[in-house]
Parts: C-alpha cells; structure tokens; sequence
C-alpha cells in the first residue's frame, strides 16, 4: 500500500518512507519533496520516485514520468491518501506492453519528451 499524508508530505510504500534521492539524481524537480494532487514540481518528483520504486528502469521513468504523473498523481486528493502497490505496477506493466507494440525503439524518446 502507498500512503501519502498531506501536512507532512510523507509518502510510505509498504510502511517504508519513500526518498526522493534517488528520483533528485534523475531529475531534480522539487528539492523539497514531495507533492501530488495537481500538475507540478513535487507531483513530477513524487511520479519518478514511484516509478523508480516499482521497478521501472531509468530510461523507462524518464521516458514516462509526465504521463504516470497526468494519469495517477494530479488526480489524487489534496489530502491525505492510499494507493495499492499493485496499481503502479499494473500501469507500469500496461506501458511497457503499449511501448513494445507501438513505439519503434520501445519506449517514447526522452528527447520527445522535453518538446
């Protein structure tokens, strides 16, 4: 389960407190963590950070951190919430698949994204 807490900014996967480290080294949108229920800095973070921890590889977080973000962190409530692990990585699983069907190289280019 994934939990967010709105006044502290805390994300937890399975109990664990998520880092942005990882995500920051990638890209660094938002300094000071995490966020979620609109489209910004800390929703972008937060989206790579998960990506990242459901085993999505760099290039593949890179690739599709905007659209995760779009599709499942924007939408959340500006509020505390809950998440199944699960949900990621169907979503994760369900890109990989449209990737490898209709994207020639498998993945939208990291270039295409900054246009």
């Amino acid at each position: 389960m994934i939990q967010g807490f709105w006044d502290t900014r805390e994300v937890y996967v399975d109990g664990v407190p998520l880092s942005p480290e990882r995500s920051q080294k990638l890209v660094n949108h938002s300094p000071s963590g995490f966020c979620w229920g609109y489209r910004g800095s800390g929703p972008s973070q937060l989206a790579l950070a998960l990506l990242l921890e459901s085993g999505a590889t760099d290039e593949e977080a890179l690739a599709w951190y905007q659209h995760f973000k779009d599709e499942a962190i924007a939408p959340l409530p500006q509020d505390d919430f809950k998440l199944p692990t699960e949900r990621i990585k169907e979503w994760l699983e369900v890109r990989r698949m449209f990737a490898h069907e209709f994207e020639p190289d498998g993945h939208e280019g990291i270039s295409a994204q900054s246009n």
